[in-house]
């Protein structure tokens, strides 16, 4: 196993002792992470990872958050690992990418996970991405630049959308208000 491998694989068990809820979800990244064929590449369609951005503001009471071109849903940012094996390191690639921002850094360790059907698109065959999100801070100028991904980029308040009614906005508002209450 490769020491990429070895890192993220001590990482996806730290987020289950830290979140003992969610083993079953771990237990999927690291099936993904054992499996022979390379998990870090868009063309493995059984599945593949995926790197998220919780991207906050500095004051971290609001989050930055895109209208996704192709999936037509406000989500958070990320995008394909493309090889790529250090999954933070994505993240801020992605942030970095789909807002414009550039003065923004990555904190802590896997923020959160989340497992997700992709529907079939073209010659795309439907599959999953297996999302491993970390918290991305904005430390500068907070002016985002919508790009070709997005039909729109907006930063929202956190706490409203700790009840919002996709499953993974509000479960991640909701980690992020318990962070910054303690």
């Amino acid at each position: 196993m490769s020491v990429a491998y070895a890192a993220l694989r001590e990482l996806l068990l730290d987020y289950g002792r830290r979140w003992p809820a969610e083993r079953e979800v771990v237990s999927h990244f690291l099936s993904l992470l054992d499996d022979p064929a390379d998990p870090f590449v868009r063309e493995r369609l059984a599945g593949h990872f995926t790197g998220g951005a919780w991207l906050v503001s500095a004051d971290g009471l609001r989050t930055l958050l895109t209208h996704h071109r192709k999936l037509d849903r406000w989500l958070q940012l990320g995008g394909h690992a493309d090889g790529d094996t250090d999954m933070a390191a994505v993240a801020l690639k992605e942030a970095e990418e789909e807002s414009g921002l550039t003065d923004l850094s990555v904190e802590g360790g896997i923020f959160d996970l989340d497992r997700h059907w992709i529907p079939e698109r073209r010659d795309v065959p439907g599959h999953w991405h297996y999302d491993v999100r970390y918290v991305v801070r904005a430390n500068g100028s907070e002016d985002y630049v919508v790009g070709d991904e997005s039909l729109d980029l907006a930063w929202r308040e956190i706490a409203p959308i700790a009840t919002d009614t996709d499953e993974s906005l509000g479960r991640m508002a909701r980690k992020w208000l318990r962070r910054s209450a303690a």
